[in-house]
């Protein structure tokens, strides 16, 4: 492998920055972008073959001639649609606003005796932003250490000011330090064994990716899509978008939103952007299901139709439906949510079993629907004893083709997608991860350098898995999303997207954890994962 064009320089084309110590009178004079200084670029690579098809290769790309430290960030009120319980979310505090903030931020630490500087910063070039100027931010002071950094927070908080401590090398506008990266490449045509997503059976419950690579005994394994982390957003372990396993709908997309389709084992690999839809019938009678194994009424990452604050998917935002039916099937193995509505279970044929209060567990090979606001009223009106109510499932790509699931194809779903037809098309806005009218949202998700684990196909139809560690884990440094996206290209990937990323980062090689994550915790078990798995023959 090459290193990819941004590697030398800065991220992307458009990211310059200017950073000056200047009056505050000459703010604008400042802020005025520059492009980033080029530097050499080292690269450190190994390659390991687990079996015919399948390689795993790691490597370190350095800039030795990056000079980077802490320094102090000033923010910047901010208003904000949502709040969030995700570690990974956005901070409430914008880190980038307008010229007129940044002018007055400097003239007041100026005048309590402090050196500010004022950086501008540009857009990334998403397909669906603004291009251009995105804002400015004001920093003061370099500084060895983080510790070092929050000392001299004290005195920019004293002066009336909201801080963090920023270590220069996430910026989008300098090269990398470092960055630590483990890629598979995984080839249908050589390898003979099967690539699968996989919940390991119970939706309820969190699991590291090594050890599920254990269990299976995984070639590569790699953790999966977004999933809910927090009581307050459902049930911890479920997916907050679109996720199938061994042929069967666990959950239900977030709007349309990028997907990575294992059809039959492997052999057939791509990415598509897909939405799902899930049709209750008695009789001439429906109901539109807007959820799978998830709490009524609370709707992860958003876009389903009805939900408020937003129909459109929003990444870690937690939405609200008022009239919601959701379907549990028997993967949902832990007790059931209970409050308001109604409850009917089903068995296999969809024969009514019982019609009451919300609770207990999905019976062995039967599945359940809970009902709130409209949703009980029609359950009430149609569910009587040993009717029968049908559950239609339908799941397509956003250009109308029916995506057919059997008993060896698997889903698993994040976003943005990151390239399309061999080209960098990075839809940041319309899969929600980023807000045009309110940069602060998605800023330190997307833009800045985090932990990303992502997946691609070549055009030789080769599936690739890859992973970045950040947050100075080991020294790397991470990647941005549209560094993510060049790097997919610059490895030959024609379809790319984003999966779940930041502590949920991981990769195990024949069950062993070969990267670093981010949590002081160490791995973080997650809901769902990718696992390429050996013959059995």
């Amino acid at each position: 492998m090459t290193a990819p064009a941004f590697l030398s320089g800065a991220a992307e084309a458009g990211s310059g920055s200017a950073t000056h110590t200047v009056p505050a009178a000459r703010v604008v004079q400042a802020a005025r972008a520059v492009p980033a200084t080029r530097t050499a670029v080292t690269e450190r690579w190994t390659t390991q073959t687990l079996a015919p098809g399948v390689t795993v290769r790691t490597g370190a790309l350095l800039h030795p001639d990056a000079k980077h430290s802490w320094t102090v960030t000033v923010q910047a009120p901010s208003k904000t649609r949502w709040t969030s319980d995700d570690p990974d979310a956005p901070m409430t505090w914008a880190e980038v606003a307008t010229h007129r903030w940044a002018d007055e931020t400097a003239r007041k630490l100026q005048r309590a005796g402090l050196r500010p500087r004022v950086e501008s910063v540009q857009w990334p070039r998403y397909a669906d932003t603004p291009h251009g100027l995105m804002g400015y931010r004001v920093r003061v002071g370099h500084f060895a250490t983080q510790e070092e950094a929050k000392k001299a927070a004290q005195d920019v908080i004293a002066a009336g000011f909201h801080t963090t401590a920023s270590w220069t090398g996430y910026d989008i506008q300098e090269p990398a330090d470092r960055q630590n990266i483990h890629v598979a490449v995984i080839d249908p045509k050589t390898f003979e064994g099967t690539v699968e997503a996989t919940h390991d059976g119970d939706v309820t419950r969190r699991e590291t990716t090594s050890a599920v690579a254990r269990k299976l005994n995984s070639l590569v394994g790699v953790n999966g899509g977004f999933f809910v982390l927090s009581t307050a957003d459902g049930v911890p372990g479920t997916m907050s978008g679109i996720g199938a396993y061994q042929g069967e709908l666990e959950s239900m997309a977030a709007g349309s939103r990028s997907a990575l389709l294992i059809e039959d084992g492997g052999r057939g690999i791509r990415i598509a952007d897909v939405t799902s839809t899930v049709t209750a019938r008695s009789g001439k009678a429906s109901y539109h299901i807007q959820g799978i194994n998830r709490v009524p009424g609370t709707v992860r990452d958003c876009g389903r139709p009805g939900s408020t604050p937003s129909e459109l998917p929003w990444q870690d935002v937690t939405c609200q439906l008022a009239d919601d039916m959701v379907q549990f099937t028997t993967a949902f193995q832990a007790n059931l949510p209970t409050g308001p509505g109604v409850q009917v279970v089903l068995d296999a044929a969809g024969r009514v079993v019982s019609v009451g209060t919300r609770g207990g567990r999905v019976p062995v090979g039967g599945h359940v629907l809970q009902g709130i606001g409209r949703a009980a009223d029609w359950l009430t009106a149609h569910a009587k004893s040993s009717s029968r109510i049908q559950v239609g499932e339908v799941v397509r790509t956003a250009e109308g083709r029916r995506v057919a699931l059997d008993d060896d194809d698997s889903i698993v779903s994040a976003a943005p997608t990151l390239v399309k037809d061999g080209r960098i098309d990075i839809d940041a806005a319309a899969e929600g991860v980023i807000d045009p009218e309110y940069t602060s949202f998605g800023y330190a998700w997307a833009n800045v350098r985090q932990p990303r684990t992502l997946a691609g196909i070549d055009g030789r139809g080769r599936l690739l898995l890859a992973t970045v560690d950040g947050r100075l884990k080991n020294g790397s440094e991470g990647f941005t999303i549209y560094e993510a996206a060049t790097f997919m290209k610059s490895l030959g990937a024609v379809q790319a997207m984003n999966l779940d990323g930041g502590g949920s980062t991981a990769m195990a090689v024949n069950g062993t954890l070969v990267n670093n994550p981010s949590d002081a915790a160490g791995e973080r078990p997650v809901g769902d994962t990718v696992q390429v798995l050996p013959s059995k023959y």
